[in-house]
């Protein structure tokens, strides 16, 4: 996995998402959901583009189903982007390396 991505847990996930200032990226997936296979490349893409300007996050719905139901994600992959500690924007499906980048550009 891409170095600059990082797992998300339920130990992690208030101090790295909650408490920091700045835009992070987060993609709620499954191993076994092709979609989120077929994301994956362009996720990793996006995330080296943008480094240093937003944080891009993993989380596993199997290992982290209380974040997966406490974040209201219903399917995968859902990506969901937090500015400053809050929600600023969601997607529920794969989307491309262009779509992605434009999505994150509205909101840094």
């Amino acid at each position: 996995m891409n170095g600059n991505i990082i797992m998300l847990t339920e130990e992690n996930y208030e101090g790295e998402v909650l408490s920091k200032q700045g835009l992070i990226v987060i993609d709620f997936y499954a191993d076994s959901c092709m979609p989120c296979k077929l994301m994956a490349p362009a996720f990793a893409e996006v995330a080296l583009e943008y480094e240093g300007r937003a944080r891009f996050a993993k989380i596993n719905v199997y290992d982290s189903k209380k974040l997966a139901l406490k974040n209201k994600v219903l399917g995968m992959p859902t990506l969901l982007f937090f500015k400053d500690g809050e929600e600023a924007d969601r997607v529920s499906g794969p989307l491309d390396a262009v779509q992605l980048k434009g999505r994150v550009d509205a909101l840094i």
